[in-house]
């Protein structure tokens, strides 16, 4: 440990894209706070940061629950130090067609993907501020430019874009910069989900979505998490406000 050492915040790190943006943050030199909604499901994936050497601390937290995330804020500056780059990753789908969606499905999607992301970065800008440098990465989506029974997800997802070209606006001065990453199709349990969903077989869904892309393979969490090494990087310090299509190809 050094006493210079970056300290990030991933939400949603305990599996999936947050786990490997977790491990590569790691890799890169930083300690981790890696958050979940339950602290224990977070265990795999600080094991594999520390089994390299990294340092990382598991917080079980609703990204939703201003309280909860004010508590898992100060917990990570106590244990490894003032957070100042933060990833919001945490996610959920509660996708149906709209005359069926109900208002639940509405607010869930809502609440972790929007207030989550407002939550988090009100609590952690400051740290940012105080030490006139920071990094916010905000997870959108594809699904951003509309998808078929996800009224709520693309409109989170939207929203998520939206509020990272204000954050840039509005932290810049302050040398924090914010940028979003929109993936495209990614190999995950998220994804995994909505074939079963839809009942199409896993192989056969990922082999017809791969067929799509451009670079003829779905994406992999690796994928985003090279992604987020480089917009929380020092050399990244003068791309701040955009939305960064990880899916591929031009299209979504």
């Amino acid at each position: 440990m050094t006493d210079d050492q970056r300290v990030a915040i991933v939400t949603g790190g305990a599996r999936g894209l947050g786990a490997a943006t977790a491990l590569r943050l790691a890799r890169d030199g930083m300690a981790v706070g890696v958050l979940d909604l339950e602290e224990s499901a977070a265990k795999s994936a600080i094991d594999a940061i520390e089994a390299e050497g990294g340092r990382a601390l598991a917080v079980g937290a609703d990204v939703a629950d201003a309280a909860a995330v004010e508590a898992a804020v100060a917990r990570v500056e106590a244990e490894l130090g003032a957070p100042t780059v933060l990833v919001n990753n945490a996610g959920i789908t509660r996708d149906n067609l709209l005359f069926k969606m109900t208002e639940v499905d509405w607010d869930s999607v809502m609440g972790v993907h929007l207030r989550g992301a407002f939550l988090m970065s009100k609590a952690v800008q400051k740290h940012m501020v105080a030490a006139k440098w920071g990094r916010i990465v905000n997870l959108s989506s594809t699904s951003a430019l509309g998808n078929r029974g996800q009224a709520n997800y693309a409109t989170a997802k939207a929203g998520l874009q939206g509020f990272t070209k204000t954050l840039a606006i509005e932290l810049g001065k302050f040398g924090v910069t914010a940028n979003c990453i929109a993936p495209g199709f990614i190999v995950s349990d998220m994804t995994r989900a909505t074939a079963e969903r839809i009942g199409e077989d896993w192989e056969t869904y990922v082999s017809a979505r791969a067929a799509q892309i451009p670079v003829a393979r779905a994406g992999v969490p690796e994928d985003i998490a090279h992604t987020v090494s480089f917009l929380v990087s020092e050399g990244a310090g003068f791309v701040s406000g955009q939305v960064i299509y990880v899916a591929g190809g031009p299209k979504a």
